[in-house]
Order: C-alpha cells, then structure tokens, then sequence
C-alpha cells in the first residue's frame, strides 16, 4: 500500500519528540500508531463490498444522509480563505502545534502551498466512495468576541469565513451543503444570521468555550429570536473542549446554559451529547457541585418541554474517551433515536489515537471480527470507517437504528 509521507510526519515526530511523547511512556500505545498513512490508491472494492459495510447501508437512503459536523480547515492560502492563528504553526507553542500537525495529517495534505484546496479536494475523492446523495455539511467558524461585540483575532485559534463555506457549498451542491458561525455579541449578528440565512446556511455553529459567548446571557437574546422566526438551528457544543483553543472558558459549555435559547424556541444541537467534563448544576443554584455534563444534557433531554426542540449530534461518540458510560448510554436510550443526528467531526476519524477499535472490542461494543475491517477501512476513508463502525455497535442487544442517518429532514424541514 502506497502511502504519502512527508512534511506532516516529520512535524508529528517533531512535536511527540519535544514534547517527551515516545512509545517507552505510553501504557496504551494506540493499536494503528500515530500517524495516518494515507494511502494514495483508492480503497480496494473488497472493503467497500464486505458484509460488515453493506450491512452498515441497509435501510440507510443516501439522500437522506447529511453528516452535520465536517470541519472546514485550512491554513489562509486561499483569497477568502480560512485563517489559523500563528501559534498553531510554531513550536515554540508545542500543543498547538502539535494538534495543528496532527489536523494536517488526519486530512492527507502534504502540500502547505495549497492546503485549502487541497483539503476540499480530498473531502471529493472521500465522497466518490460513498453513495450518491450523502452529503458533507461544512462548518464556518467565527472568531473568539469579547462582550463589546469586538473579535479577539488573539484569542481564536481559527477563522473559517461564512462566505468561504457559502462559496465552496455553492459550487459543488452536489456535495456539500454548509452551517454558518456567527458571534451572538457581534453589532451585526442578527444581519449576518439573515445574511447567511439567505445564503443557503442550515444551521449556526457554536463553540462557546473557544469562542468566548454565553449562551445564557441576555446579549444573546436579539439572536434567538431571529433563530427561531426562521427556524435555523443551533449547533452548539456542550461540555469539556479539549480539540479548540481560544478563551476556553469551560463554564460556556455547561449544558444548562442552552436554556435560554430553547425557551426562546431555537432548535438546539448539542454537539457531542455534551459527553466529556463535568458542570455545575446550575438547577441547584451557583453554588452547587458539578456532575457529568453527559448527565446535566440526559436531565434535560428527558423534560417533555424539550421535546422537538433540543437533540444531540453523535460526532466523537466513539472515540476512547467517550467509549465507556457515555455510549453505553446513548444506546440503551433507543427512546431518543429520533433526536440523535449524525455527525463524523471530520478530520478527527482521521486521527488513529484518539480511537481505540480494541478498546471498544473489550468493552463489548463491537466483534472481534469486525476490528480489522474497520481499521483497513479507516486508512482509506474515515468518513466510512465512522460511519460503518457508529452502525456496528451493539450493547446490550441495542444498536443505532436508520433514524441518526437520516438528518437531511432537520436541516430541510417539510
């Protein structure tokens, strides 16, 4: 198997070896190692025919299928193009520059000269091995803003433009459609929420903790209430950020700020099921102690008033440090398969540390057959490889039914 090898290997050894990361420190060293290799060969037609991917299709219609969480990332090479703050690409800022190599490598770019169109294009050859109809739904991402409405170009560790994701949907429509990111404290949040309403936009994407909102203040109010007149959803991730850096202000991402939005009536999307970190039980008051944020998302998923209006996206479900309480959880609620919609997280399927099949295996979610498949699935197309082992899962005789897959209908109500 051919594989691309390069300035994105040299830069993860760079950044494991500064860091003190080798394989003498791990406990788990991750089965598929480190690095994606990214082979350049298609993926062969025994994969895309075995029994395991065929049965993850069955019942699933292609052009109901709309993965809802597809990062648009780049490094600012194209006119109008993402940005991406300088520390992430310097190592006298290890992390980031850590993360920043391993986001190159989960997408395959070897060539920084034309990393945007690079990372579109190997978005389209994923997309050729999936069936017609499936489409890619690519998230723009605002700055981090202060309480002013002011952006913090300092604070943000990057900038995908709404026109950037409106353009690249527009020309390929066949593909991709996209979600807008807009800052609720921005003087012209509500113009630009109409503005990319206009434009095609299916959703608004939040990361309160990198991006500096609270989605319980006031500020946020003039927002709602143009989100719920034209019923354009909140994508808004709940709980722990570890994969973002910005303002990182964790209290952000507790569950129950998403009150107010959904008491203006705004469709809510907890990215993720809120399912890493702990918040304060803000019903108990201020001061009261924190508990899983998994559990503060269940608390409110489970309040009839809700129902309708707050659903969780399943990106990341599977990685290992979800792969335990939190998926277990999710599918023994088959009462909520109507308000789970799929997400990949794409580039993150991409990343082989941060999924553990043999993890996963020990813990009774998936077969031991099924490992091998699903990791000579993921070196060709990790779109596939989370899609075929979401429809693998099994826990107690309960699985994800058709229902996850088919989001189309929550982004195009009838």
């Amino acid at each position: 198997m051919a594989t691309r090898t390069g300035l994105n290997r040299r830069n993860i050894l760079l950044g494991l070896g500064g860091l003190g990361i080798i394989a003498a420190a791990y406990r788990y060293w991750p089965e598929d190692g480190l690095i994606n290799p990214c082979p350049v060969e298609p993926i062969p037609d025994s994969l895309l025919q075995h029994p395991l991917v065929k049965a993850a299709w069955r019942d699933i219609d292609p052009g109901q299928f709309w993965d809802c969480h597809v990062h648009l990332v780049g490094n600012g090479n194209s006119v109008s193009g993402p940005w991406v703050n300088p520390k992430m690409q310097s190592a006298r800022h290890p992390i980031q520059w850590l993360q920043y190599a391993f986001y190159f490598n989960a997408s395959c770019i070897e060539n920084e000269t034309d990393a945007d169109r690079d990372y579109v294009e190997r978005l389209k050859k994923l997309m050729e091995q999936m069936p017609r109809g499936i489409k890619l739904m690519l998230l723009a991402f605002d700055y981090f803003h202060d309480e002013s409405g002011q952006h913090q170009p300092e604070s943000s560790a990057f900038h995908t433009p709404n026109d950037y994701a409106a353009g690249i949907a527009q020309e390929h429509p066949d593909h991709f459609e996209w979600i807008a990111s807009i800052h609720p404290y921005r003087q012209d949040a509500v113009n630009a929420l109409r503005r990319a309403h206009r434009q095609g936009a299916r959703a608004v994407k939040w990361l309160p903790a990198a991006q500096g909102m609270d989605p319980a203040s006031s500020l946020c109010d003039p927002f709602y209430e143009a989100a719920a007149e034209l019923d354009i959803p909140l994508l808004v991730h709940a709980g722990a950020e570890l994969a973002v850096h910005g303002a990182n202000t964790e209290d952000y991402g507790n569950p129950l700020r998403l009150r107010r939005p959904l008491e203006h009536g705004v469709r809510v999307l907890v990215a993720h099921c809120a399912s890493l970190g702990k918040g304060r039980d803000l019903d108990e008051g201020p001061l009261a102690s924190s508990i899983p944020s998994f559990e503060l998302f269940s608390r409110m998923m489970d309040e009839p008033r809700y129902e309708g209006l707050l659903f969780g996206d399943i990106s990341a479900v599977t990685q290992v440090n979800r792969a335990g309480n939190v998926l277990s959880g999710l599918l023994n609620r088959t009462d909520w398969q109507s308000r789970l919609v799929n997400g990949s997280d794409y580039p993150l399927p991409g990343i082989l540390p941060l999924f553990s099949l043999k993890l996963l295996e020990r813990s009774g979610f998936i077969d031991r057959e099924d490992s091998a498949v699903l990791s000579a699935i993921r070196n060709y197309n990790p779109l596939l490889f989370d899609f075929v082992l979401k429809r693998s899962l099994l826990f107690n005789g309960k699985s994800l039914g058709v229902e996850p897959f088919h989001t189309r209908g929550f982004f195009e109500p009838v």
